[in-house]
Parts: C-alpha cells; structure tokens; sequence
C-alpha cells in the first residue's frame, strides 16, 4: 500500500488533465494520477521525469485503490474527465468514474469535477454525495491547455468548508493578474496571493454554481468570437482589406478598450502566413465551418427556461449553425440573390464606426450574460459577487479582457445593479458608439453583408430602452385565439381582462 503524502489526486490524463497535474507539480504541491488506460499514464509519467522540474511531486497508480491511499486525508480528487450528459439527471461517465470511488473513499473527503459538466448534474451530485457523507465541487476551469498549465480561472461551487479545504491549492495555481493591465504577475507564494494582484478564482456559491458561471462565461466567450468575425467580415467584404491589413487593425484595437485575449490572438491569425502555400494568409485557406461543444447551447436554452432575454449570445450559437450546413449555403448561393456588396465612403471612418459597433454590441452580450446569472442566483438559491465573477475573469480565461474592470466598477457602484446597460459608464459607452453602430448594422443590411449578432444586439439595445413595445397587440392577438387574457395600462398590474372576440359590442370581462 502506497504512503499517503499526495496533497491531491487527479483522474484522467488527457492534455488539460496532464497541464493541470504540471502546474499543481509545480507550485510545490504532491500530486497522484490515475488514468483509466494504464499505459498512456505510464508514458507521460516517463517522459515528464526527463522534461520537467516538478516531476518528482507527481506519482502514477495503476490501480485505482492504491491511488486513493496515495492521497492525503480529507482527500481532494479532480475528475477531469469528458461529460456527456444531455440534463441534469443523465449519467455520464463523470458519474461511472464517482461510482468507482465512492467504496475507496471516507467520510468527508472531497471529489471536484473540473470538466464542462451540466450545472444541473453538478447540482444532483452534491446532493447524492453529501446524503452519503461525502463532499463534492463542480468547478469551472477556463483558459484552454495554456491556462491550464500555467493559470486558469477556476471557478467552484460546492459547500463553503469544501472550498477552505481547497483554496490554498486553487489560489496557487490559478492566474495572477496585475487588475489595470490583466499581464500575469510573477512569484507568487503558494495560497498567498501578490499584494495588489488578482487571484483568478474565488468561491463562487453553493452546489452548481461554478459550473453554471463557467457555462455563462463560454456563453459570452461564444459572442465575443462571433462579434470579433463579423468585424472581420465587413472589412474583408466592405472594404476589400487583405487578412494581414485586418490583422493590423486588431493590433491597434488590443491597444484600446478591445484589449483582450480573443482580440490578441486575432491579430495573430489573421497575420499567419499559410504553409500549405494554397494562399498569402492561413485564415483564407480554413474552412468556413465552425465547430462547437454545447455550452453555448446550455446558456441559450436556460436563458430561455428563464424567460431571460438573451438573444445575441444565441444568435451567436445559432451563427455556428448556419456555419455548418456548407453544402447548402453553397448550392443557396447560386440561386439566392442580393445585393453586391461596395462600400464608397472614408476607409478610416468605416474602420472606426466597426470598432464602436463592435464594442457597443460586445457589452450588450455581456448585460445579457450577467442579467442572466442574475435571474439564475434567485431561481436555484445562489448569492453571486458580480464584481468578483467579473475579476476571477480578468485572467487565465478566454474571455479575459481590459473591459471587466469597468464591469467590476459597475458593480461597485451598484451591488444591485439590474443591468450593465443601466450603469453610468457603460450608457455612456453606448452613447458614444451609437450612431457608427448604427451605421454599420444599415451597411451590413444594405450590402447583404451578414452580421447576425450585431443587429441581434442593436435589437436588444433598442428594446431593452423602449418604455413601450407592441407586445400589446401580440397580448391582445393571444387574448383572441386562446383565452390568455391581457392587463390595462389604467389599472394596477396583475388585473387580468378579456374580450369575447370579435364582436366589437360585447363588455370586457373581469378575467
């Protein structure tokens, strides 16, 4: 029987699972590793002796019961494993790998998920496993293979004391941030964060909640990638610029208030060469066909179980779809017609109204992203800290970006706050950028240029400030088919009515 001296234990080596057992290795702490296929433990276990520093405070068990004695008592043991679960009560393998520790475990030792789980599922875990005596975290891990490694944003969910157990492990290995720059901070202690950093994770409340905010954070990562290709598109298109010219653009924009990871990157992308030598610039040579994982799906549909409007981070999910019937979209071109796009105005001027329109459509995806994870904390009994979620974002995660710290701000200056929209900065922003947002959705438009999430934002926008809409006539159309009844506006609310349609004689009833 192995010693117990690992501080943690983690099943499942795959790149994310290898990267995470690095940076835990090298923050000085002991880790076992489990992996269900001996071999590829084995290998890695090998190679990692040779290449890396902090190999000797990792420790590979082939047998799943010598792995869990490894580990130290309260243990704590990371499943990162791929869920499959379509709800909340489907079992996946995430629930096979649980089942075969639960006869190895003791009371109160601790299993975190830190996979893309369902909220749902996290949900019924910890309650299956606290009536058995056991503790259980969903935690969300954002910032793809490199955060994983040398910082991710983590955000966990489960019980306060569970959380105790295992801050000292995630303030270690999450991402360190200066909060004006968002440049990673060096020489971090374990457990004690820089003085004046930012410590990309918190706890973020009870039962599924961090998994919950990791779906809203990957719903709004959705958005932001889909805004970011439609700027690209209308330069392309509008203005005939070549990919590297683009590329430019994006450079000077990450130097603003776009600064973020995804506008860095694009920058690089677009200024990639193409080694297949098909075209000047890989992005050219990419198929037009863009995959997705489904969390975007979750935030869009739960936006709707909430009745909460979230349109434009679902227009960007649905901008994924459409990208993906290429043969049809192929066989349509040649039959469906429209305008041929031309544009011949300033080339700078357009260049700028793109920025705004970017920018005022981007924090629209952000109010409806925040207002969401706001009617979520009433609906499953959450408190969430804003202005921390917000933080714990500003590194390590794909989303990071300069712009949250004025959503941290916002929160600041209203804990309460209903909107991103309704603060006083952020209806500031959206003055300003206004009229170049305007004008881009009506060239789009104009020139059949498609910008699905742009005008889907324009149209939330515009919604969201209208004290009148004409739901009244959609009420008054279900009032006439169904029976739905309809309030008044000269009574108090809550007053149902309704009209025996269509007789125009007939009194209204008090429903």
């Amino acid at each position: 029987m192995p010693e117990s001296n690992a501080d943690i234990g983690l099943i499942g080596l795959a790149v994310m699972g290898q990267n995470l057992v690095l940076n835990i290795a090298d923050h000085g702490f002991h880790i076992a590793v489990y992996n269900r296929t001996t071999e590829t433990m084995t290998q890695w276990i090998d190679k990692i002796q040779k290449e890396e520093p902090c190999a000797n405070n990792v420790s590979g068990h082939a047998e799943l019961k010598d792995f869990v004695a490894a580990i130290k008592r309260p243990r704590k043991i990371i499943i990162l494993v791929k869920s499959t679960a379509a709800s909340g009560h489907d079992r996946d393998a995430v629930d096979k790998v649980i089942d075969g520790l639960l006869p190895l475990l003791d009371p109160e030792d601790i299993i975190i998920d830190g996979g893309n789980s369902m909220w749902e599922a996290t949900i019924r875990r910890e309650k299956e496993l606290a009536d058995k005596g056991f503790r259980f975290v969903g935690s969300g891990v954002s910032g793809g293979e490199e955060g994983a490694r040398f910082g991710p944003s983590l955000m966990p969910g489960g019980k306060a004391s569970s959380w105790e157990e295992l801050k000292p492990i995630w303030e270690a290995i999450a991402a360190k941030v200066d909060p004006d720059t968002g440049k990673p901070l060096e020489g971090a202690a374990p457990g004690k964060p820089i003085e004046g950093g930012v410590t990309c994770t918190t706890h973020i409340g009870a039962d599924g909640a961090g998994h919950y905010v990791k779906m809203v954070h990957n719903g709004i990562e959705y958005g932001d990638m889909q805004l970011i290709c439609e700027s690209y598109f209308l330069m392309k298109t509008l203005l005939g610029m070549p990919a590297n010219e683009i590329g430019k653009v994006f450079e000077r924009w990450n130097e603003g208030d776009l600064d973020s990871f995804l506008i860095e990157i694009t920058a690089d992308i677009l200024q990639q060469k193409d080694p297949g030598g098909n075209t000047e610039w890989l992005v050219d040579s990419i198929l037009d066909t863009a995959g997705q994982k489904g969390t975007g799906k979750w935030t869009a549909s739960n936006a709707l179980d909430l009745g909460v409007p979230a349109a434009s981070i679902a227009e960007a999910v649905f901008a994924r779809c459409v990208s993906a019937i290429k043969e049809q979209r192929v066989e349509a071109a040649e039959v469906l017609t429209g305008p041929t796009p031309r544009y011949d105005g300033d080339k700078d001027e357009l260049i700028n109204a793109i920025h705004d329109a970017l920018y005022a459509s981007k924090i629209c995806s952000y109010a409806q992203g925040f207002a969401l994870m706001d009617e979520a904390q009433r609906y499953y009994n959450w408190s969430l800290n804003f202005g921390e979620i917000s933080m714990i974002w500003r590194g390590g995660c794909i989303i990071r970006a300069r712009f949250l710290q004025k959503i941290k701000e916002a929160f600041d200056r209203d804990a309460n706050l209903a909107n991103l929209l309704l603060d006083p900065y952020f209806n500031k922003q959206m003055q300003q950028a206004d009229t170049n947002w305007r004008q881009v959705v009506s060239l789009a438009a104009v020139n059949g240029v498609p910008c699905p999430q742009m005008m889907s934002a324009l149209g939330y926008f515009d919604s969201y400030r209208s004290a009148v809409l004409p739901a009244n006539l959609l009420q008054g159309q279900r009032d006439y088919f169904g029976a739905h009844t309809f309030e008044r506006v000269d009574h108090p609310r809550g007053t149902k009515f309704h009209v025996d349609w269509p007789d125009k004689n007939r009194p209204m009833l008090d429903a």
